[in-house]
């Protein structure tokens, strides 16, 4: 059985089916690994999302901030961008099917010896805590208040995580280190309008850059900043999004090796 990741997809359909087939994907004996936004932007959004739900359990992944903006749309929370390519999955006959399952996903996933995030990890976090946090989170999107969530998701504010913090602005904290995060403080104060590869006024400097409460052997996988263009992020810090929505390829992990495997639209 081999684990490979993949960056973030956002409906481009084609070049992931082409990576999977350069490396011979089995579907029942190896596994896909999403660092999320799955769907949005690219051209075949509902079919990305039935894809990789037919996979069953042979496809794990995390929620991007585009999966839970598709969800807030979907919980009447606000009505699509003219930038989102949702329409068909919000229309699709199967669509309380597909989104009841992309509810269920987690935060933060464990696969092995790699932790898999969407944006990132804090520096103030140790995986525990981290861990502990996006659970709390993924606890509530499958709760009878999953729509308070959505309703009080958008937004910059708090900046800084408090453990004294409450509802829902300790959801929203918790959901922008795992889901929008780039720029931060060492003490983890957020600065989310930056989404240059590596430039913001200081202190603000890339999550990973800053001295981390996490252990030096702590294997990260993450994806959302395709400015970074998967470039190198220090030792065990896997970046995989290179930006295929925006006319760079695809990146695959294999877990096994770490070797990478890209493919252009």
């Amino acid at each position: 059985m081999t684990d490979y990741a993949v960056g973030d997809v956002q409906g481009c359909l084609d070049p992931l089916l082409q990576l999977l087939e350069t490396v011979a994907f089995d579907a029942k004996q190896d596994r896909l690994i999403s660092v999320g936004d799955l769907i949005n932007r690219g051209p075949k959004s509902l079919e990305t999302l039935r894809f990789c739900y037919g996979l069953g359990d042979s496809f794990k992944m995390v929620l991007g901030n585009h999966d839970l903006h598709l969800l807030a749309i979907a919980h009447g929370v606000r009505g699509p961008t003219p930038k989102d390519t949702l329409d068909e999955i919000l229309n699709a006959p199967d669509r309380e099917q597909l989104l009841s399952w992309l509810q269920q996903q987690p935060l933060l996933l464990q696969i092995g010896q790699y932790h898999v995030v969407h944006a990132g990890i804090p520096p103030i976090w140790d995986l525990p805590t981290a861990h502990r946090l996006a659970a709390e989170v993924s606890s509530v999107l499958t709760s009878n208040v999953a729509g308070d969530y959505f309703h009080h998701m958008y937004g910059n504010q708090p900046a800084l995580w408090s453990e004294q913090l409450t509802s829902p602005e300790r959801w929203r904290v918790i959901t922008n280190y795992l889901t929008r995060m780039r720029f931060c403080t060492a003490e983890g104060e957020l600065e989310l309008e930056s989404k240059s590869a590596v430039k913001a006024a200081l202190p603000y400097k890339p999550w990973f850059a800053h001295h981390s409460q996490r252990n030096a052997d702590d294997k990260i996988i993450f994806g959302h900043w395709a400015a970074l263009e998967g470039r190198d992020c220090g030792n065990n810090i896997f970046a995989l999004d290179t930006g295929c929505v925006w006319g760079g390829p695809m990146r695959l992990m294999n877990l096994d090796t770490q070797e990478y495997f890209h493919q252009l639209a």
